[in-house]
């Protein structure tokens, strides 16, 4: 059975900085897409970014770039989302999830396996 469980989320000021973390279990993530998600209240869930598990590119959103670093520690089966400079308007529950195998690594349909979540608030 195939387990994504997030960690690291909190309550922060504007300005601080978070580290989530997704261990994953159940199947070999090897060559696969990883992806952190978000929704806010009211909003529909959006990507954030996604990592090859073993080659390493990245992608981002615009919303995040230059503030969100994703990473993963391949021995440990785990993805982080480093997240700086925070801003109110990063308030969401976060998500990782496992790519599928087809279709846009930035859509959320493209996704087979989802997390719990993590909440992060960040105030002002």
């Amino acid at each position: 059975q195939v387990q994504l469980v997030e960690s690291g989320g909190g309550l922060v000021q504007a300005g601080d900085s978070l580290r989530l973390s997704c261990a994953a279990s159940g199947r070999t993530f090897s060559n696969k897409i990883m992806g952190w998600f978000r929704q806010a209240p009211g909003k529909e869930r959006e990507f954030v970014a996604a990592i090859r598990w073993n080659g390493g590119s990245m992608t981002y959103a615009d919303s995040v770039k230059g503030r969100f670093t994703i990473s993963r520690d391949n021995a440990k089966n785990t993805v982080y989302l480093q997240m700086n400079s925070l801003k109110v308007e990063d308030t969401a529950v976060y998500y990782c999830a496992s790519f599928g195998g087809k279709g846009d690594p930035t859509r959320t349909y493209a996704y087979d396996y989802w997390g719990q979540g993590t909440q992060v608030t960040v105030s002002s």
